[in-house]
C-alpha cells in the first residue's frame, strides 16, 4: 500500500488529455399502424424510435437520439437510465450498451466519446407513449417510423483478407421524412471481423446520430435472431402469436413461415383463457411469456 501511496503521491492525472463521455440511446418500439383504413385486415405493425429535436448548438433545429453526458460519480449506464427517465419518465425498460463511438470529429464541441445503448419499451403503456417529453437541451420529442434497407452489396478480395460492403437507406417518418445514406463495411482477416460504419449523406440527424442507428437496429436485428426473448420486451403482458410474429417481421424486415416461426417459439410461451376479437376474424388466443424460460 505504501508503494501505492508514493505513486499516486506524484502521479498527475492532467498530464493525459481526457475526453467527455456522453451516451446516446435508441428507444425502440411497436405500434400498430394507424393509418390502415380497412377494418376488416388485421393491423400491421410499425417499428418506431424516439428521435428529440435539439434546442441549442450544435446541430440548433435538427432531431438526435436522446442522450446525455455522463455526470461525476456517474457510472455509464446509470447515466444512460437518467437519461432515459428524463426524456420518457420510465425506468423499466430494457436496455443494452451496443456500441462505443469515438471518431475524430463527430461532435464539434471537441473530444467526445459516445457509449450508444439500445432500449426496448412495449407500447401498451399508453402513458408512457403519449407522454414523452424532451429534457435538457431538447425543445420537442417524437416518436418517428424507422426502416432500415439494403440498397447496396459488394465484395472486395485481396491476399490476405477480404472486405465486404453493404450500402444501407435509414428512412425515419414522423412530423418530417429524414432519409439518410450509411455504409457498413465488414473486414476478413485470419477468421477475425471488423466492422465500420460511415455516413455516405444524411442532412437532417445531429452529430453522427445516421450511422449510430443503423449500426444499433443492426444489432437488435443480430439479437433476434439468436435470443428470442428480445422481442417479449416489446410485446404487452398478453398477445396473439400473430402479434409476435408481426413484431419478429417488422424488425428483422422479412417474412416468416407461420408454422416454423409457431415452433420455434413454443417453449417461449404459454396459453392462457383469454381471446380477443380482431376485425372481422373469429376470436384469437391469447398467451403471455413463459416466465421460466426468462429467468434463465
Amino acid at each position: 500500500m505504501s508503494n501505492l501511496n508514493e505513486f499516486l503521491s506524484t502521479y498527475n492525472i492532467e498530464s493525459y488529455e481526457r475526453p467527455s463521455i456522453a451516451t446516446d440511446i435508441a428507444v425502440f418500439t411497436v405500434v400498430p399502424d394507424t393509418e390502415i383504413v380497412d377494418c376488416r385486415k388485421l393491423p400491421s405493425k410499425k417499428l418506431k424510435v424516439l428521435l428529440i429535436r435539439r434546442g441549442e448548438e450544435p446541430f440548433k433545429n435538427l432531431w438526435a437520439l436522446p442522450g446525455g453526458f455522463v455526470r461525476k460519480g456517474e457510472t455509464i449506464n446509470q447515466a444512460a437510465r437518467r437519461e432515459l427517465l428524463e426524456e420518457t419518465g420510465t425506468q423499466q425498460a430494457y436496455i443494452e450498451m451496443c456500441g462505443t463511438f469515438d471518431e475524430e470529429g463527430r461532435d464539434p464541441r471537441g473530444w467526445i466519446i459516445s457509449q450508444a445503448f439500445m432500449a426496448l419499451i412495449n407500447s401498451e403503456d399508453k402513458e408512457l407513449m403519449e407522454n414523452i417529453h424532451a429534457g435538457g437541451d431538447a425543445k420537442e420529442a417524437e416518436w418517428f417510423d424507422i426502416s432500415l434497407n439494403i440498397v447496396g452489396d459488394g465484395y472486395e478480395r485481396t491476399k490476405d483478407d477480404r472486405k465486404s460492403i453493404t450500402t444501407y437507406e435509414l428512412n425515419l417518418k414522423g412530423k418530417e421524412k429524414i432519409t439518410a445514406v450509411i455504409q457498413e463495411k465488414r473486414l476478413y482477416k485470419n477468421y477475425h471481423k471488423e466492422i465500420e460504419y460511415s455516413i455516405i449523406k444524411s442532412d437532417a440527424l445531429a452529430f453522427d446520430h445516421s450511422k449510430i442507428l443503423t449500426c444499433i437496429l443492426n444489432k437488435l436485428r443480430q439479437k433476434l435472431e439468436f435470443d428470442l426473448r428480445t422481442a417479449f420486451d416489446l410485446m404487452p403482458t398478453y398477445f396473439t402469436l400473430t402479434d409476435l410474429q408481426e413484431v419478429f417481421e417488422i424488425i428483422l424486415n422479412k417474412e416468416l413461415v407461420k408454422p416454423n416461426f409457431r415452433r420455434k417459439i413454443a417453449d417461449y410461451v404459454v396459453e392462457t383463457d383469454k381471446t380477443v376479437m380482431n376485425g372481422g376474424h373469429r376470436p384469437s388466443k391469447l398467451f403471455m411469456r413463459n416466465m421460466d424460460l426468462f429467468y434463465k
